[in-house]
């Protein structure tokens, strides 16, 4: 039997390589402000352990670097990464000496780049394998449930990550429910005023170019831009309009973030909605015309079901951008988990940055592969419907 090199393959053993025998594993700080001490692998965990780990990743380098069976590939990324999420405990509790409360232990380098390469790994065998829907948002559910039972063993306890959470749970939950609501909200307002619109410009061809133009121009203003230039309307809004400031409508806070997360989120709804209505089959129209449908009749029977999974698509585009940039609402009292980003920022703690940051990533890709999955089997719908 001949052993042929996976290209992708060849990526991950190098990177897994330098991560594994070149990049610090953890880094040991004596309280959140110092300096941080590099720790390689045999230096975080005890011999045995660090042995084992190092062997671990070594025999999951050889399966991505070669061309190997799906299942092994499988197995050998999901095993890696589980010794990793584990041993990374392991290694915060070897660290830190008996009674010291003050010491820091975080995950550094190394550990982050042995975590991309076997994710990488991880989502390329489960590419190839082309799971269904249902079976994509089922391994998500058992990840989730996995890194929730991790978290409630007490294993990462002593991570800097978990005590800056112990130190601030009550205000992580508060932001966070900030966060969503800000994304989801922005989102629902986008697509009640973004739908009408996209299906005017369908219909109103003159109407379309400049729409369109008009929203194009706002996605193009970044972000902090776009926060700064509403503070003086909304704060005027405030002063002037009776009733305004009641409702939380003022120049800093929730009301620019979120009117500014509309803005952004109006050309994805809008554009999509008008190429999901322009690729409706012209048969398709025909013949609702031909049964005596009226153009009300048509839209909402015809057009704009088989327009659905292209709109759900922007609307997938949107709620991932929004979780994204409502971190940036911190910047201007918006609250969310920008808030622990920019604390950790000013104060020099990592630590409190990945508080802000991990949850931003982990609810952006659960939304990302929520929404493929509906709208993969909305489209499966359709086309067995029209078949």
């Amino acid at each position: 039997m001949i052993l042929r090199f996976d290209k992708l393959g060849v990526v991950i053993a190098a990177i897994s390589a330098y991560a594994a025998f070149a990049a610090p594993f953890a880094t040991f700080r004596a309280n959140r402000i110092v300096p941080g001490q590099a720790r390689s692998i045999l230096e975080a965990l005890p011999a045995t352990t660090g042995t084992l780990l190092l062997a671990i990743i070594v025999a999951a380098g050889l399966v991505a670097l070669f061309k190997t069976p799906l299942a092994l590939r499988l197995a050998a990324s999901a095993v890696t990464l589980a010794a990793l999420v584990l041993l990374i405990g392991v290694a915060g509790t070897f660290l830190t000496p008996a009674g010291n409360t003050f010491a820091r232990i975080s995950p550094a380098s190394g550990f982050w780049i042995l975590i991309f390469a076997f994710t990488l790994l991880l989502a390329d065998v489960l590419t190839r394998l082309t799971l269904s829907p249902w079976a994509r948002v089922g391994a998500l559910v058992v990840a989730a449930l996995a890194i929730g039972l991790l978290l409630i063993s007490g294993s990462w306890d002593n991570l800097s990550i978990l005590k800056e959470y112990a130190n601030r749970a009550d205000s992580f939950w508060a932001e966070g429910s900030k966060h969503v609501t800000l994304a989801l909200g922005s989102l629902a307002a986008a697509v009640i005023v973004g739908l009408p619109l996209g299906i005017l410009c369908h219909r109103v061809e003159r109407l379309r170019a400049g729409v369109l133009n008009v929203l194009n121009i706002i996605q193009t203003i970044p972000s902090i831009a776009l926060f700064g230039l509403l503070i003086a309307p909304l704060g005027w809004v405030a002063t002037h309009v009776p009733g305004a400031a009641a409702l939380g409508i003022r120049g800093i806070g929730t009301a620019p973030a979120f009117v500014a997360l509309f803005l952004y989120s109006l050309l994805p709804v809008v554009a999509n909605t008008v190429v999901g209505l322009a690729g409706v089959p012209r048969a398709a129209n025909d013949a609702a015309r031909g049964m005596g449908m009226t153009d009300r009749q048509r839209l909402f029977g015809v057009e704009f079901p088989l327009a659905f999974p292209v709109i759900l698509t922007g609307i997938r585009i949107v709620l991932v951008q929004n979780i994204g940039l409502a971190t940036i609402a911190a910047l201007i009292g918006g609250g969310g988990f920008g808030v622990f980003v920019f604390q950790g920022v000013g104060q020099t703690a990592m630590d409190l940055v990945l508080l802000g940051a991990v949850p931003t990533v982990a609810l952006a890709f659960a939304a990302a592969i929520i929404l493929d999955a509906v709208i993969e089997m909305t489209a499966t719908k359709r086309r067995v419907e029209t078949a």
